[in-house]
């Protein structure tokens, strides 16, 4: 591909634009705005769902509908048949360079496109994360999402990894080599606590944060233990705020809910965007992300974009990321956990500073020129 023609560029993978569900819409939503910046044609395949508002079109990015059920065991295999067979006939009449799949799960149909050097456009796959490896799939869905996994090795032109850990595997495991380009992020807006007060009575440095959807692999389950545990022994005064939805977890979920109940130094503010956000991330005390799996965690990246000095799991996809100021504990440690809460707790800690992070812009030009050199 020419380095100076415009590209038709059809993404999928996700499941809604514009909204904050997941990391993978985001990455999604933000690479796609900044390369309609740069004079690139962009349209995403959207999931058509009845809680999603039809839109044909989000700034400057095409919007299409794609069929599939209600109903989250069968939602993601639907979707990606559908998506696949409409991406092979638009790309196939000219409708596009480059189909660029998001996440293992929606790559189980890559097989019903034209074999690589037998098509008129390229296909690149973005693994956001080792799919099976998640909490939240039982034993068929890992089976499913393993053969997915072997047809992005075998049918993707390009695969772009999040983390030097994910980059290894495929070489590993497949002797496949992938590019490592990470995820970006936005400038973030300082805001003063305004609504977190209004809503839950939280000011500046009162709390510390949990901010992800609430599934297995995220860890919260350690998180609540050790919380409780602090305040037992410590007896602050800070509250343990937990920002998030469930996603094909409801068990999960529940459970964690009912771990809450009657405690009043937990608050659940359920799904969060906009200045609630904002507001979150402006005036936490600290940024914890217990994960046991991560791709390249979004709230992360934005936690540390707030100046927020963070305590993490020492996954790779985690260390990876954090600055100076950060901490670690032994993943799914509670007592590890346990002892760093209360040490940070009782340092006085005032922030992380600025961490040095990629913009959304740097990483769509990134990925642009991985298309170009097709």
């Amino acid at each position: 591909m020419s380095n100076e023609e415009s590209l038709k560029i059809i993404m999928l993978g996700h499941k809604y634009v514009p909204s904050r569900e997941g990391g993978v819409e985001i990455v999604v939503e933000n690479l796609a705005t900044e390369m309609v910046k740069k004079g690139h044609s962009v349209t995403l395949y959207n999931r058509k769902r009845k809680c999603y508002k039809p839109m044909s079109e989000y700034n400057g990015i095409k919007l299409e509908s794609v069929y599939t059920v209600d109903k989250k065991s069968l939602d993601a295999v639907v979707y990606s048949y559908f998506a696949t067979k409409k991406a092979k006939k638009e790309a196939k009449n000219g409708g596009a360079d480059v189909v660029h799949f998001h996440a293992e799960g929606p790559c189980l149909f890559l097989n019903k496109l034209p074999k690589k050097g037998k098509r008129n456009y390229k296909v690149v796959v973005t693994v956001h994360g080792l799919d099976w490896q998640r909490g939240k799939w039982g034993g068929f869905a890992t089976k499913i999402l393993k053969k997915a996994e072997k047809k992005i090795v075998k049918y993707a032109d390009e695969i772009i990894v999040l983390s030097e850990n994910v980059k290894n595997y495929f070489k590993q495991t497949y002797n496949r080599d992938t590019v490592f380009i990470p995820n970006g992020v936005s400038k973030p807006e300082v805001t003063p606590a305004e609504e977190i007060t209004k809503n839950w009575g939280l000011e500046k440095n009162s709390y510390i944060l949990f901010l992800a959807r609430i599934v297995p692999e995220k860890g919260l389950h350690y998180l609540i233990e050790a919380w409780k545990r602090v305040v037992k022994e410590t007896g602050t005064d800070k509250k343990l705020v937990i920002a998030g939805a469930s996603s094909h977890s409801d068990d999960y979920f529940n459970g964690i809910v009912k771990s809450c109940e009657g405690d009043e130094s937990i608050i659940m503010t359920g799904f969060v965007q906009g200045k609630i956000l904002s507001e979150l991330y402006s005036n936490s005390y600290l940024f914890v992300l217990p994960s046991d799996i991560e791709g390249m965690p979004m709230s992360l990246l934005e936690a540390l974009s707030y100046g927020n000095v963070c305590l993490v799991s020492d996954i790779p996809e985690n260390t990876s990321v954090i600055n100076s100021s950060c901490y670690t504990f032994e993943k799914g440690n509670i007592d590890d956990l346990t002892n760093k809460l209360v040490q940070i707790l009782g340092e006085n800690i005032s922030g992380g500073g600025q961490a040095e992070l990629c913009d959304w812009e740097e990483i769509a030009q990134r990925t642009l020129n991985l298309y170009k050199g097709l």
